[in-house]
């Protein structure tokens, strides 16, 4: 997904690419692997999650080499669409092959890995693109990912074949519905700003996404095997970890889209500086992670992931105050807070996810895991990199009649654009760079503040959602404690019993000994 950050201004300078295109050039692919991860963690389980693998990585190591051909902005965003297609049906087989071919024992470690890598691939992403731009042009990055498809897709010819022993049926008509619903709500967000939110085409698709969202609840709660178990976002730690993985993809790569190009544009770092510059968010971000899920556990879900998303907020809060003089120790503080706060809510968030449901239905947790990674990223790509299109163009917009006519295109395309223009127009260009800078400067201020007002809320949301610290047991009934499903703190018990009642089972399903949606058996059980 962050592969192409560091390219961006190099693509609009080759290609001609407009702001808003650089944002579908990204979020083409974060598009498509969002609306079709369900399906194809479904289908990997129906007829083989290792199948389902090598036909992702066949579909992405192809189409990453249609740009090596035509190199159009229209072209560069449909293979991307295409890789991301590809995408949607490696990444939830990943997991689901580990949860399916490790023991139990073994099972927590893989998983942790796997979330640990998954988190740390977007600076992995733009650390290598920046080393490849170095010598070569942006067309570089395609290879190195055609390659990587063909090395993994070797690899994934060596593993043993996984499925599900119960063969449930392929629920077609969910999978249809959540990849309209999905499709059109995101595609409504990257255009509002363009479009304006009373356009009749904006309502039109954010009223078709919102339909076709109902229509799959209704669906999924009537299905005796449904692409997605709804009842199971009654678990207080499953929903509130859901929706904490969703906002932790939402502003990670959604800031990267503003943060890397700032770094470019404003503060004229090459790309593998740009690259280097964001590495130290790492630290943080790996070194709170090891210690988070005890913190959850000490002190509760719900106040780890609050603590994390208020210190995310106030990181973004930061990155809007950067200014066109700003230095890069004004840029760190703020990187450094942003990393403080995912790694307290990473961890946790995808313990809350795992843990709620049994062994035997991990591949749901998977899939919902894999889901919300997918649609936090294109959303927050979506937001993002539309709020800053909008922006810039607000600013530069009046001053365009007084360009000459050659330069107005440019100016109102892209920032990369501008500056290209402005470097062999010399010296008397200098005034309009700066004012296509403070143009950019503001759009990405104003991306940065929609992001912390998200982020805010969604910390208000948990604050109240979340499962809190667990109340000690009495002595009398730990002699009589019965093993159950545990809430994303591994609590036996939240502070309110009853807020954590089961949400009963699916139609047509049987109950099983110790639902999930429940942390412990209240006292009336256990008497």
């Amino acid at each position: 997904m962050a592969a192409l950050y560091t390219s961006l201004p190099d693509i609009a300078a080759a290609t001609g690419a407009t702001q808003s295109q650089l944002t579908w050039v990204v979020d083409g692919y974060t598009l498509a692997l969002a609306c079709l991860v369900l399906p194809a963690g479904a289908l990997g389980d129906r007829y083989g999650r290792r199948a389902v693998l090598v036909v992702g990585l066949v579909v992405f190591s192809a189409a990453s080499t249609i740009p090596l051909f035509v190199q159009e902005p229209i072209w560069v965003i449909v293979a991307r669409g295409v890789a991301g297609v590809g995408a949607a049906f490696v990444m939830p087989s990943t997991l689901s092959l580990l949860t399916a071919g490790f023991p139990e024992h073994q099972r927590g470690r893989a998983v942790g890995i796997w979330a640990g890598v998954a988190g740390s691939g977007a600076i992995l992403g733009i650390l290598c693109s920046g080393l490849l731009l170095q010598r070569w042009s942006w067309q570089s990055i395609f290879v190195g990912l055609t390659i990587a498809g063909i090395v993994l897709l070797i690899a994934a010819l060596t593993l043993s074949e996984s499925r599900d022993e119960s063969h449930p049926s392929m629920d077609y008509l969910g999978s249809l519905l959540v990849a309209i619903a999905i499709g059109l709500i995101v595609v409504a967000v990257t255009e509002a700003p363009a479009w304006g939110w009373t356009n009749p085409r904006l309502l039109a698709l954010l009223g078709g996404g919102l339909v076709a969202l109902v229509i799959f609840v209704v669906v999924e709660l009537r299905r005796a095997h449904p692409l997605l178990q709804l009842r199971l976002f009654a678990h207080r730690g499953f929903g509130s970890g859901t929706l904490s993985i969703i906002m932790q993809f939402l502003v990670i790569f959604g800031v990267f889209l503003l943060l890397v190009q700032y770094l470019q544009l404003i503060m004229g770092y090459q790309p593998l500086q740009s690259a280097l510059a964001l590495a130290p968010i790492a630290v943080p971000l790996v070194s709170i992670s090891v210690i988070a899920p005890w913190l959850s556990d000490r002190f509760g879900l719900r106040l780890i992931m609050v603590a994390g998303l208020v210190v995310i907020a106030a990181s973004l809060y930061l990155t809007s105050q950067l200014g066109v003089d700003a230095v890069y120790l004004d840029f760190l503080w703020p990187l450094l807070a942003l990393g403080t706060g995912l790694g307290l809510c990473t961890a946790p968030a995808t313990a809350a996810v795992v843990n709620a449901v049994p062994a035997d239905d991990q591949g749901i947790a998977a899939a919902v895991n894999d889901a919300a990674r997918e649609i936090g990223a294109a959303v927050g790509i979506a937001i993002a990199g539309s709020v800053l299109a909008a922006g810039y163009t607000e600013r530069i917009q009046p001053v365009l009649p007084t360009l000459p006519p050659p330069v107005r295109e440019p100016f109102s395309d892209s920032l990369a654009a501008a500056l290209q223009v402005a470097e062999r127009s010399g010296p008397s260009a200098q005034q309009l760079a700066e004012l296509a800078k403070a143009a950019f400067v503001h759009g990405n201020s104003q991306a940065a503040l929609v992001l912390t007002v998200i982020t805010a809320v969604s910390a208000s949301v948990l604050a109240v959602w979340a499962p809190g610290r667990e109340r000690p047991k009495p002595h009398a009934l730990e002699a009589h404690s019965v093993p159950s499903a545990t809430s994303g703190g591994r609590h036996a018990r939240s502070e309110n019993p009853s807020e954590d009642d089961d949400p009963g089972p699916a139609l047509g399903e049987h109950r099983p000994p110790v639902s999930v949606g429940r942390h412990a058996r209240n006292d009336e059980d256990v008497s």
